[in-house]
């Protein structure tokens, strides 16, 4: 069953049942009658429809960020934003889709002739979309592979089923031809099937690491490509600054974004024994004051989270917090006292609960902040920038961001490594990825 139930009060609005094994089928037949569109048309024309599905977001901006709120309970502005963000995305892919996908001349040493390297597109992508950013994720997926001329079959969140109709009916609204972009209520299992059936060509989840462990599994045993974004626990060290009050502010922004329901947001923050205490105090005072008043997705959620920082307590941690949760809402919180050896270091917590460890230096903060399973992206604070790109190189991360946070952009890559997932989404690497890139060759 997908279900939107409002988790500011628990108000179950709609449900709709899952697909049959028929609708699938029908799902996938569309899609892949569509392929000879996106192998035979211009990108020209498919830039020009990306365009129009901008416009069409911008023009449906109340609609779609009210869905986003009433989905998974994120402040009304921020919804928005991501509705914003999705229109940059769509218009750079527009208007960079014909440079991306231009041949590439090759340098020819072998002997006589020339050659070139043709992008195309591989045909039928599914893609497993989560519910913590309903418009963005399926923007980041869709924009570069229908721009390539891939097809699409998008299995959304079961918490978001108005999300996805209303982005179904946006992409038959803009002209896409049918089928290029199909909307399914699909089960675990109908997902495992369509992974196994021969005209789906590759799949991209954003989810969690069981997720991706059970599509890579499938996915593998078919030959099937994969991009995964899956968890992150990413580190927001803090090696010096002349303005500590600035470095707080972009730790709450980081912490709180989207309620602390980012796989990219800092969660573990590491901090020189020279600011430790300072940076604790300020931090302490001014996450609670950060927060929106928005509650997790659900209470479900909520308890989970509550799970784990009980654990931590539990463990020898210490609990900086302001006021108790209750229902959906978890106000911001504060651990520490911790180490490197406590579970909790090693987990992902998803929510806006942060957690600080000392450092004894750049060596210890590196140390620290590599000891984790997951690998997305990281934040370095420091007024010294041979200092940041050691330790930017040093990181092991997808991304690394220096003296910043919110610096994401359409233009720029995404992904991670390590238990984070692999692949690359947004920018030049997100399109290609499921390219075929092939070698054409003229000898006489």
């Amino acid at each position: 069953m997908y279900a939107v139930t409002d988790p500011a009060t628990g108000r179950v609005h709609t449900t709709r049942p899952a697909a049959t094994d028929a609708e699938i089928e029908a799902a996938l037949a569309r899609a892949h009658r569509a392929a000879e569109w996106g192998r035979t048309g211009a990108a020209a024309e498919r830039a020009a429809l990306l365009r129009r599905l901008g416009d069409l977001h911008t023009e449906h901006r109340a609609a779609l960020a009210a869905g986003i709120v009433r989905e998974m309970g994120k402040p009304l502005a921020e919804a928005e934003q991501e509705v914003d963000f999705c229109v940059e995305i769509y218009r750079y892919y527009a208007d960079h889709a014909e440079e991306f996908l231009a041949d590439e001349p090759l340098d020819v040493t072998s002997g006589p002739g020339g050659a070139v390297l043709r992008r195309s597109p591989l045909g039928v992508l599914l893609g497993i979309m989560p519910w913590n950013f309903p418009a963005y994720q399926v923007a980041r997926f869709a924009a570069p592979n229908l721009a390539a001329g891939n097809t699409i079959v998008l299995k959304h969140a079961p918490q978001c089923p108005d999300t996805a109709e209303l982005l179904q009916e946006l992409f038959t609204r803009a002209g896409f031809p049918e089928g290029a972009y199909v909307n399914v209520y699909a089960t675990n299992e109908q997902v495992g099937a369509m992974i196994a059936d021969p005209r789906v060509r590759g799949v991209s989840l954003t989810g969690s690491e069981r997720a991706g462990s059970a599509v890579a599994e499938i996915a593998g045993r078919h030959l099937k490509k994969v991009v995964l974004e899956l968890g992150g626990s990413d580190p927001f060290i803090v090696l010096s600054t002349d303005d500590l009050d600035s470095v707080v502010d972009a730790a709450v922004a980081s912490r709180l974004d989207n309620t602390g329901q980012a796989c990219n947001a800092a969660k573990r923050f590491v901090v020189v024994a020279e600011l430790y205490d300072a940076f604790v105090e300020r931090f302490s005072d001014r996450l609670p004051a950060g927060w929106s008043g928005a509650p997790l997705a659900s209470a479900a959620a909520a308890r989970a989270l509550g799970s784990q920082v009980d654990a931590a307590v539990a463990q020898g941690a210490h609990l900086v917090r302001a006021e108790e949760p209750h229902g959906a809402y978890y106000p911001p919180a504060l651990l520490t006292g911790l180490t490197t050896d406590l579970p909790v270091a090693r987990q992902e917590l998803f929510g806006p609960v942060a957690l600080v460890f000392p450092a004894a230096d750049e060596e210890d903060a590196v140390r620290i902040a590599n000891d984790t399973p997951y690998g997305l992206g990281s934040y370095v604070f420091t007024t010294d920038p041979e200092q940041a790109r050691r330790v930017a190189d040093r990181l092991d991360t997808g991304m690394v961001f220096i003296n910043g946070v919110g610096a994401e952009g359409a233009e720029l890559p995404f992904g991670g490594v390590k238990r984070s997932g692999f692949g690359r989404e947004l920018g030049r690497p997100g399109m290609e990825e499921f390219l075929n890139k092939k070698l054409i060759r003229t000898v006489a």
